[in-house]
């Protein structure tokens, strides 16, 4: 199974930028769905953003749209999720995964895939 580490997460005011860097340990080859996720305190784990293959266009969650951007390079074993213009609600636990649904309409569901341990990014007012 792949394995999947997170990093970039920290605290910063709103308006800010952040960085989310994910790194995986072997891609099999297969051009797998990758993502992040988020998860809010006492919410469901929800997409942030996710690219269905290499070369295509990435799909973003209507919050997301226009502040963030993501980054794929498979050569490289690499998703790279770029957070500009950082609001309060965008404070979560962020996750990446390999090998998920890469679709608004499927809800998060354990067991599918291979995920990070997850970083935390906070945004204070």
């Amino acid at each position: 199974q792949t394995q999947v580490e997170e990093s970039g997460g920290g605290e910063v005011q709103a308006g800010g930028s952040l960085t989310l860097s994910c790194s995986f340990s072997k891609l099999t080859g297969l051009d797998l769905p990758m993502g992040w996720w988020r998860q809010i305190q006492g919410k469901e784990r929800e997409l942030v953003s996710c690219s269905r293959q290499t070369g295509a266009d990435p799909l973003y969650v209507d919050s997301a749209k226009g502040r963030f951007t993501l980054k794929r390079n498979d050569a490289e074993n690499s998703l790279v999720l770029q957070m500009n213009s950082l609001r309060p609600g965008d404070t979560a636990m962020y996750y990446c995964a390999i090998g998920y649904f890469c679709s608004e309409s499927e809800p998060y569901r354990p067991g599918i895939g291979s995920w990070g341990q997850g970083t935390q990014v906070t945004v204070s007012s």
